[in-house]
């Protein structure tokens, strides 16, 4: 069964007005289903095959005359085709490449280097709850937690632990072995585990360096890995020349709650309604949301955080252009009215350029007509 994603609406358009069309994403969230099922008369070459990678590699000209449309996957194996690609698109702008790549380093770096201006990029995380939202309406929060985003959860007999076992061992370490060419995978795997028990806090580079017993240069590299395979992203805080002191550490999360759960052992539902890291959990679960509902839109995030020295917090500010929206999120199926506190003090500050305050929670109360809206997760696309 295939699941139509948001993103084809926005990159449809792209096909007429660029030559070239690069789709970037972590491993498994759906991109080679996407480009077959939306290019279907294009050729389709994965560089993943070795075999088709050695003719790319030993006569690319050759390689890149099979079709005149093409579909290249995981092209960043071949970085040699970039500069030819430059060429056949400059002297034949009617033929159409798109580019599939699940390494967003090694990816951008070689579309920044040959192909500026001749290409439309977008990315592609595994879905969000408005794509399968008639697929999962049933489940509780716990489950969605639990079970994650990914396709193949939805598509396959694999459980969730299955699933995100073989992802860290098939994907995650396989690229972090290719990248950095790490030879303790142990000392990483802790530093994995170590990321997601601060999901949702604040990311401080020297307590992690202290904690998994490496250099700060090490984690920060680790780290460049990890957001560059878009298993982690992390949120920037908002800070403007005001008269307060404002944190500046960014916030950890990860692209998927699935992901998370495995590597803070947590092995079934039950489990996570108990664990410290459900509101964390829950947290990450709506950021990334509206993370994914702005990249699918072939946007850039506008995504930020606020807190200072006070400890006023805002979970997730939406930044179009002068102006904010405000989100509060609470995994707490009961309203309390301290979840305002954060939004009343940041509106302080900020003054008429909030233009919509909201607290999402897990409670069946929901008020969409006040000065702060309070809205049930399910209804975060409405």
């Amino acid at each position: 069964m295939f699941i139509n994603r948001e993103i084809e609406q926005y990159i449809q358009p792209t096909i007429d007005a660029f030559s070239v069309i690069a789709i970037t994403g972590p491993r498994q969230s759906g991109k080679t289903t996407l480009i077959k099922q939306m290019f279907q008369n294009f050729g389709y070459y994965s560089l993943e095959n070795p075999d088709i990678l050695a003719i790319a590699l030993r006569d690319p000209v050759s390689f890149l005359s099979q079709n005149e449309r093409m579909i290249i996957d995981e092209v960043q194996h071949a970085p040699a085709l970039f500069s030819y690609i430059q060429g056949i698109v400059d002297d034949n702008p009617a033929r159409k490449f798109i580019l599939s790549g699940s390494s967003n380093f090694l990816l951008m770096k070689r579309i920044t280097q040959s192909l500026a201006g001749r290409v439309a990029i977008f990315e592609l995380l595994p879905f969000s709850y408005g794509e399968i939202y008639n697929l999962v309406e049933e489940k509780s929060m716990d489950e969605l937690l639990f079970s994650g985003l990914y396709p193949s959860i939805y598509s396959s007999t694999k459980t969730p632990q299955q699933f995100y076992s073989n992802y860290v061992k098939t994907y995650i370490e396989r690229d972090v072995r290719d990248l950095l060419n790490i030879k303790d995978l142990m000392q990483f795997h802790a530093f994995l585990k170590l990321c997601a028990g601060r999901i949702g806090s604040l990311f401080n580079v020297s307590d992690l360096s202290n904690e998994v017993g490496v250099s700060v240069a090490t984690i920060n590299s680790w780290l460049s890995v990890l957001q560059a395979s878009y298993i982690i992203f992390l949120l920037p805080p908002y800070f403007e020349n005001i008269n307060k002191r404002l944190v500046k550490h960014p916030k950890l999360y990860f692209v998927d709650t699935g992901l998370s759960c495995y590597l803070l052992d947590i092995e079934n539902c039950k489990q996570l309604e108990r664990d410290k890291m459900r509101g964390h959990l829950f947290e990450n679960f709506i950021v990334t949301n509206y993370l994914k509902n702005r990249l699918n839109k072939g946007k850039t995030s506008n995504l930020y955080f606020y807190r200072d020295s006070n400890k006023n917090e805002v979970d997730l500010l939406l930044l179009n252009g002068k102006l904010f929206e405000a989100i509060e999120i609470k995994s707490s199926q009961t309203y309390h009215p301290d979840f305002e506190k954060g939004l009343v003090a940041f509106e302080k500050v900020f003054g008429n350029r909030v233009q919509n305050k909201q607290i999402i929670y897990c409670g069946g109360m929901e008020n969409t007509a006040g000065k702060i809206k309070l809205l049930n997760y399910k209804h975060i696309n409405d």
